[in-house]
């Protein structure tokens, strides 16, 4: 509905979606017990996140689905010399916050979205409308190339 995909939805490998402008990944790679990573999980997954943010260059917009991916991404992006506010935004869906790279004139929005999992889905708590809405506005932000707006979650 965002625009992202040729199609609405993956089947299999090889059904044919593609992506446009939008990478998926995650800050850890494993479902661990209680659905709460430890620490130890999430440094152990970091290389990859690196990796991958290596590898893309030019990143505009990130959405972090859930408290856990937006901590992590602060985390990161800091490490990497963005320039990420003390304190640090916290997370809330609809949180926002656009972030200079100290050592290049580029800049990067992160957007945060309740994580669209069954608990969060089936409760209310994360509607179509609200998960929509953060799509549309990473969109805008690509849309517009450099967007203006600061604030913060």
């Amino acid at each position: 509905r965002a625009g992202f995909a040729n199609q609405p939805e993956a089947r299999s490998r090889d059904d044919g979606l593609t992506l446009t402008n939008v990478w998926i990944t995650a800050a850890v790679r494993c479902a661990p017990p209680g659905n709460r990573p430890t620490p130890a999980e999430r440094d152990a997954c970091r290389p990859w996140l690196d990796e991958e943010l290596d590898r893309m260059g030019g990143v505009r917009a990130v959405v972090c689905l859930g408290g856990f991916s937006w901590a992590q991404t602060l985390r990161v992006l800091a490490a990497r010399g963005w320039e990420v506010p003390r304190p640090r935004p916290r997370f809330t869906h609809g949180a926002e916050v656009r972030l200079a790279e100290a050592a290049a004139a580029r800049h990067l929005t992160v957007l945060g979205s309740y994580h669209p999992s069954q608990q969060n889905t089936f409760t209310g708590r994360l509607t179509e409308p609200m998960f929509d809405a953060i799509w549309e506005r990473a969109r805008s932000i690509l849309a517009v190339g450099q967007d203006s707006r600061r604030t913060t979650g």
